[in-house]
């Protein structure tokens, strides 16, 4: 087999990783919002829960977005983005990303069908925020669409 060669890291490879680093933790989005949107401390959490992903979007009383992120934008792929780990990861890079506009108060909307709808309502409340209302707005057909015509064989 012979003796292993331990590669040693040059600063400059160092340097690229830090940066890369840097790049991924950069990637949740958050906008420049004056500070007159949100000196009442209030925010809307709307949860986007699918079988595939979870998105969560952070808004103010009037809908422009402050901050959002996803599963995949944390570094979550494939089937582990729609756990409820996922979940609770999302919620808390955004309450980093957003704990200088000294939200207080939330509204939580919650849509879709996913594991991780109650795993990023349960990472709210641990975070010590004063939740008004959840409200789950799951679209959900009332009659549905015509169905096919019957096969005639």
């Amino acid at each position: 087999m012979g003796k292993k060669r331990v590669i040693k890291q040059t600063e400059e490879e160092i340097l690229k990783d830090t940066e890369a680093q840097e790049k991924d933790e950069r990637r949740v989005k958050v906008s420049q919002v004056s500070g007159k949107a949100n000196a009442a401390g209030y925010a809307r959490f709307c949860i986007q829960s699918t079988y595939n992903n979870t998105i969560i979007t952070v808004t103010d009383r009037k809908g422009s977005v402050l901050a959002w992120s996803s599963a995949g934008a944390v570094g979550f792929s494939g089937p582990k983005k729609s756990t409820p780990f996922a979940a609770s990861r999302v919620v808390e890079v955004l309450l980093e990303k957003i704990k200088n506009l000294k939200i207080q108060e939330v509204d939580v909307l919650v849509k879709g069908v996913g594991m991780g709808r109650d795993a990023a309502v349960r990472a709210i409340v641990n975070h010590g925020l004063e939740i008004n209302y959840i409200k789950d707005i799951t679209p959900v057909p009332h009659n549905g669409c015509r169905p096919r015509k019957p096969r005639r064989v």
